[in-house]
C-alpha cells in the first residue's frame, strides 16, 4: 500500500506539473482512503483456484477541487501506471481500483444516506490525510425512503439493460458484429450500474467494465460466476468486450467473431440473471425492514 500511495502522488504531481491556472496550482490530494474487502478484512486471494478470483485494492481519493475529479484530464496516466506496475514491472501484486471525489461530494453522499459512502465512513482506513478534517456523520435514510429509492433505480436501470440486450440480439441477427460487441458492452455496463445503484445508491461515472465489475462483485459473490477467469481465453474474451466501448466504434482494426459474440452473450445473460437475483433480494430485504418498522 505504501508503494501504491507513492505512485498516486507521483502521477498526480506530474499531472499538475505544468499548471498555469491558480486553482490548479493549489490542487492537492486531501485524503486517500482504503475501502471495501481489504479495509474490512474479508478479502479473497485465490488466483490459482477454479474461479481465479482475487480482491482488488479499492481506494477513494479525495481532492480539493471538483475540476480535479475529471478522470480523462488528470487520472488516466495513474490508471496506466498502476496496470503497468502490476502486469509488467511486477512491483505491485494486487490490482488497484480508485475513484476520485471532493470532500463535499463525499459529505453530500453521507448526508443523503448513500450506503456506499456510509460504508466508506464506517470501514474505510485512511492511508493519507492532508489535515484532520473528518467526514460528516452519515444520515441514514428511513426504511421507506431506502425502499423507494432502490425500487426507482431498479425500475429504471434493469429494463434499460434489457433494451440494450435487444439491440445486441438485433445486431447479431443482422451480422453487425462490431455494433453487437458495443451493445453487449453497454448491456453489461448498465447491469453493473443497476446493481450498484440498487444496493449502494452510488455508481462511479465510468465506462471501464473491469472497474465496474470489481465494484459490483464486492456486493455479492454471485456476480463473480458470470465471468470465468481460470482460462486465458476467458480473460481474453472479457478484455475484448471491455475494449468494445471505444474500439468497436472507432477502430478499423477491432475484430470479433460470431462465435466470440455468442460466448460473450451467454456471459452477459448470466450476469443479467445474477443482477436480477441480487437486486430482488435487496428489495426484499428493504421491504422486510419497512414491515418491521411499521
Amino acid at each position: 500500500m505504501e508503494r501504491v500511495v507513492q505512485i498516486i502522488f507521483e502521477e498526480f504531481e506530474d499531472a499538475l506539473a505544468l499548471a498555469q491556472k491558480q486553482w490548479k496550482k493549489k490542487g492537492r490530494i486531501e485524503k486517500i482512503i482504503l475501502y471495501g474487502s481489504h479495509a474490512r478484512g474479508g478479502w479473497v486471494d485465490e488466483p490459482h483456484t477454479a474461479k481465479g478470483y482475487r480482491s482488488d485494492f479499492d481506494l477513494l481519493i479525495i481532492v480539493n477541487d471538483k475540476r480535479l475529479t475529471e478522470r480523462v484530464d488528470y487520472w488516466l496516466k495513474l490508471d496506466d501506471r498502476l496496470i503497468r506496475e502490476l502486469a509488467i514491472d511486477k512491483s505491485l501484486h494486487t490490482p488497484v481500483n480508485f475513484i476520485v471525489h471532493t470532500l463535499q461530494e463525499v459529505n453530500d453522499g453521507l448526508a443523503h444516506g448513500r450506503y456506499f459512502f456510509m460504508d466508506v465512513a464506517k470501514d474505510g482506513i485512511a492511508l493519507y490525510s492532508y489535515d484532520d478534517k473528518e467526514l460528516h456523520a452519515p444520515k441514514p435514510k428511513t426504511p421507506e425512503q431506502a425502499l423507494a429509492m432502490a425500487k426507482e433505480y431498479f425500475e429504471e436501470w434493469f429494463p434499460a439493460a434489457m433494451r440494450k440486450h435487444e439491440f445486441a440480439r438485433f445486431g447479431m441477427d443482422k451480422g453487425h458484429l462490431k455494433e453487437t460487441a458495443f451493445e453487449l458492452h453497454q448491456t453489461a455496463e448498465t447491469l453493473y450500474h443497476c446493481v450498484l445503484l440498487v444496493c449502494t445508491f452510488y455508481t462511479p461515472h465510468v465506462h471501464n467494465l473491469a472497474f465496474l465489475r470489481t465494484q459490483a462483485e464486492r456486493i455479492d459473490m454471485r456476480l463473480i460466476d458470470a465471468w470465468p477467469r481460470e482460462r486465458r481465453e476467458d480473460r481474453r474474451l472479457f478484455e475484448k468486450l471491455k475494449e468494445a466501448y471505444v474500439k468497436a466504434r472507432y477502430s478499423k482494426h477491432y475484430r470479433i467473431s460470431e462465435e466470440e459474440l455468442l460466448r460473450l452473450s451467454a456471459n452477459v445473460d448470466a450476469l443479467g440473471q445474477a443482477v436480477h437475483a441480487v437486486c430482488r433480494d435487496r428489495l426484499s430485504d428493504l421491504e422486510a425492514r419497512v414491515s418491521i418498522e411499521g
